[in-house]
């Protein structure tokens, strides 16, 4: 059986999985059943400084559905913690106590001055937590009180508080990161400038996500009003794979753990963020729509995955996708695919032709001899998948590599088909 602990930034954990700093992980009683569900790990969610935050006592969330009701998206204009400090301190005490072979992360965001930094990482050192989360990512409500991604969007900043922090714990210090920025390397740098043990990302993405046409206001709405809050779900966990693989790839950071987040459902989701260098994964809206059981399918998944391509840890996979993540023009010009149909399987719905009809390269047939028959035409298709992507039969439409040779823009040494292709009219890279 594969094995499914992990160590990240020091920090053990039976298993990859952890709860992300979230209204799952506000409180002792959803921790302990989140632990006894099988959760590796939890950051607790984030605590601030007394007088406490006050919440919206209405609407929080905010959904985004896909044609069959899935949540693929959640906005949340829920704030950090409103439980008062000492309780949620004396909580996470009793929790690592009871539960030591778990990882209990707590998350954090005071104003942005030494004294507050350094305040409360004391207290949360005497409840035994074993690391901190540095929360520089939520963008509603508190960055507009100049915490969360107003820092998170300043690597000076970042480096800043980050060096305040390392200096005042022996606890490992991880350093959440905002997707709203331009180039998330460099707060990813700032961090580690810092001294940060690790990083975790993507914390949520600015966003309305909806509006209410009867009361025209934003969903979800307060009394006839809205606001930007936070957008986390399957929707978004592309740019979260793509942030952890710049900062993966990144020579100045290279060395430094990721935390994933950011979408992660099922096995195969945590698998991706793994292969692309996170060292492991943290979920909330998987668990905030499904109940924290759905670990068991997480764990099973992967450790079966691993069983089967012989990964006997989780550290022997980790990274190994990065290096085939490059820039555009590091591709290979010279691998030609074309869409294959297989008519046993089609059902001739006809979508195919459609959209490459209207929106791609007129590559597909309508009719053959006079009756519904959707074929590709080879000296038309550029290979770019879209048939593929919306047949809604699996495998019905495939790409095939043809064989080719050199760079087809010098059309030297390649295939009779391809060079038929490299002066097709519709080839934007032509030879003339």
């Amino acid at each position: 059986m594969a094995d499914l602990t992990s160590t990240f930034a020091g920090i053990k954990s039976p298993n990859p999985f952890w709860l992300a700093s979230a209204p799952p992980t506000d409180k002792a009683y959803n921790v302990n059943r989140a632990f006894e569900a099988g959760w590796g790990g939890v950051v607790w969610k984030t605590l601030g400084e007394d007088p406490h935050i006050v919440n919206v006592n209405g609407p929080r969330y905010g959904v985004v559905y896909s044609a069959d009701r899935r949540v693929m998206g959640i906005n949340n204009i829920e704030l950090i913690t409103d439980r008062p400090l000492q309780v949620n301190l004396d909580e996470i005490k009793q929790v690592k106590k009871d539960w030591p072979d778990r990882a209990m992360v707590v998350s954090l965001m005071v104003p942005c001055e030494e004294k507050n930094w350094k305040e409360i990482l004391k207290k949360v050192e005497d409840t035994g937590a074993d690391g901190v989360e540095l929360n520089f990512g939520c963008p509603h409500g508190m960055s507009e009180r100049g915490m969360g991604s107003a820092v998170g969007q300043v690597p000076e900043y970042i480096e800043m508080v980050t060096r305040w922090c390392k200096e005042t714990t022996a606890m490992p210090v991880i350093v959440k990161l905002t997707p709203n920025i331009t180039d998330v390397r460099y707060p990813a740098r700032a961090a580690l400038a810092g001294g940060a043990d690790a990083v975790s990302l993507i914390n949520t993405v600015s966003s309305i996500v909806s509006v209410n046409l009867d009361t025209m206001s934003p969903e979800p709405s307060i009394d006839g009003k809205g606001s930007h809050g936070g957008y986390c779900g399957p929707a978004v966990k592309p740019i979260a794979l793509n942030m952890v693989a710049q900062i993966a790839r990144d020579t100045e950071t290279a060395r430094l753990p990721i935390s994933g987040i950011g979408g992660v459902t099922t096995w195969r989701d945590a698998a991706e963020f793994l292969t692309l260098g996170a060292g492991n994964v943290q979920v909330c809206t998987a668990a905030m729509t499904y109940g924290f059981r759905i670990v068991e399918e997480l764990t099973t998944g992967l450790s079966r995955w691993m069983d089967e391509k012989n990964y006997s840890s989780v550290e022997s996979f980790v990274g190994l996708a990065t290096p085939n993540v490059t820039d555009w023009q590091y591709l290979n010009l010279n691998y030609v695919t074309k869409a294959r149909i297989d008519q046993d399987k089609c059902i001739q719905c006809g979508r195919c032709h459609v959209v490459c009809e209207d929106t791609s390269h007129q590559a597909i047939t309508q009719q053959k001899n006079g009756q519904r028959y959707f074929e590709v035409i080879d000296k038309e298709c550029v290979g770019c998948n879209l048939c593929v992507n919306v047949c809604p039969v699996e495998n019905c439409i495939t790409m095939e590599q043809l064989t080719t040779g050199a760079d087809p823009r010098t059309n030297n040494n390649i295939s009779a088909e391809y060079q038929n292709w490299t002066t097709h009219p519709n080839n934007p890279m032509a030879t003339s």
